[in-house]
């Protein structure tokens, strides 16, 4: 089943710490903020009535179809500049820059690192979910499919948050408070990233 473990287990993060010359634990930790970010990101755009989200939505599905997890990803076919093209898609325009600025200190790391990482994961994390979303609709083509925006979508986005945020019990694991915030619930310590998304897809004022 489609879930935040499943797609962590994608991420080649000692390569992706060694391409960056950074200590992996600071990496690791660091995606465990970044990833149910991005996913949240995404299923705000797609989940807002006031957010036209048909071109994100057309490049979760390219992303999905392009082979990236095929084999296990190689951050060498990880194009980041695309990467930062689909930061923008998802955090309402605002680059890697301005969202690693906002996302510093919420305990997703520095801001340098989070700068390099977020172009490096938007493209894993998109293929990830389109993967899901192909695979779901794949078998059942023969019933009508709701042509809706974000319908199907919605609902694979929901059961990645979802499941992750069910299975996670307390301890260290920061995930449910962290993706409480992130879909707008909770009042935890992490409802800083809530925030921050909120700002982030709100546009500057």
């Amino acid at each position: 089943m489609a879930g935040l473990d499943e797609l962590f287990a994608q991420i080649p993060v000692a390569d992706i710490a060694n391409k960056l010359g950074a200590d992996e634990g600071e990496v690791n930790a660091a995606i465990k903020t970044l990833v149910p970010a991005l996913v949240g990101g995404v299923a705000e755009n797609v989940k807002a009535d006031n957010i036209d989200s048909s071109d994100l939505e057309s490049t979760v599905t390219a992303k999905g179809a392009s082979g990236l997890l095929d084999g296990g990803v190689s951050v060498d076919q990880v194009d980041a500049k695309e990467g930062d093209q689909i930061v923008a898609k998802i955090f309402g325009g605002n680059d890697s820059n301005q969202v690693a600025s906002a996302l510093a200190g919420t305990g997703a790391g520095g801001g340098d690192l989070i700068k390099k990482l977020l172009p490096i994961l938007a493209p894993i994390v998109l293929a990830y979910i389109g993967k899901q979303f192909s695979q779901q609709n794949a078998p059942a083509q023969s019933a009508p499919q709701p042509q809706a925006s974000g319908g199907g979508l919605g609902d694979i986005l929901g059961s990645i948050l979802g499941g992750a945020a069910g299975g996670s019990g307390g301890g260290n694991n920061p995930l449910g408070s962290i993706l409480g915030s992130v879909l707008g619930g909770g009042g935890g310590q992490n409802n800083a990233i809530g925030e921050i998304l909120g700002g982030l897809l709100g546009g500057k004022k």
